[in-house]
């Protein structure tokens, strides 16, 4: 508890590199008031025009998060052994995923919304426009992150969604015209996660003139 609340007087260049994904979270409840100001932030992110091209579903209670990591796995089954793979390794990745979703006291499912975006007659320029979106949504995710770590809380972030939109969205019963981009998963870390090295700045920066 106390390093959580630690937290709260870090600097944001602290919050930034202190940040990172956890996999496995404690079976113990998110305060609701951290929830809604995770998303609070999520609203205050950069996007085309200020039309927000985002909604977020959040599940908290067992049932829907069952549903929702049983659509997915059978769906991620179906494409695993597409690829090829043994039929013991596809169910142990879909078992380690359902517990990922199913044990999370919250999920969060970040949509693209592109209904209030620019309509261009041209596909370049509404491809653009998406584009725009989707960058947008990032935003609005990575300021989720760094609420959430600031709070005490940790977060993975799942792409699963991705492969799968229509099944995520027949699965909750969501407005068609919302596109999963992410899982979520927020809660207090179990164990502490194995952090991956960062390329040094000189290896990122191609051209500083």
């Amino acid at each position: 508890m106390s390093g959580e609340a630690n937290r709260l007087s870090l600097s944001l260049a602290d919050i930034i590199r202190g940040r990172r994904s956890v996999r496995r979270l404690a079976d113990r409840p998110v305060p609701r008031d951290d929830v809604l100001a995770i998303l609070e932030a999520a609203r205050w992110a950069p996007s085309p025009h200020g039309r927000q091209p985002w909604r977020f579903v959040v599940l908290t209670r067992a049932e829907p998060k069952r549903i929702l990591a049983e659509a997915m796995g059978a769906e991620w089954r179906r494409q695993l052994a597409l690829d090829g793979q043994d039929e013991a390794i596809i169910e142990l990745r879909a078992q380690a995923s359902y517990k990922r979703i199913t044990g999370a006291p919250v999920v969060i499912l970040p949509c693209l919304y592109t209904v209030d975006l620019d309509v261009y007659p041209d596909a370049l320029r509404n491809a653009a426009e998406t584009t725009m979106a989707v960058q947008s949504l990032g935003c609005a995710i990575q300021n989720m992150l760094l609420t959430a770590y600031s709070l005490g809380l940790d977060c993975g972030w799942m792409c699963a969604p991705l492969f799968c939109p229509t099944v995520v969205t027949t699965a909750l019963d969501l407005d068609p015209a919302l596109t999963p981009h992410a899982l979520i998963t927020v809660g207090y870390a179990a164990v502490e996660p194995v952090r991956r090295e960062r390329l040094p700045l000189d290896a990122l920066i191609v051209l500083f003139d």
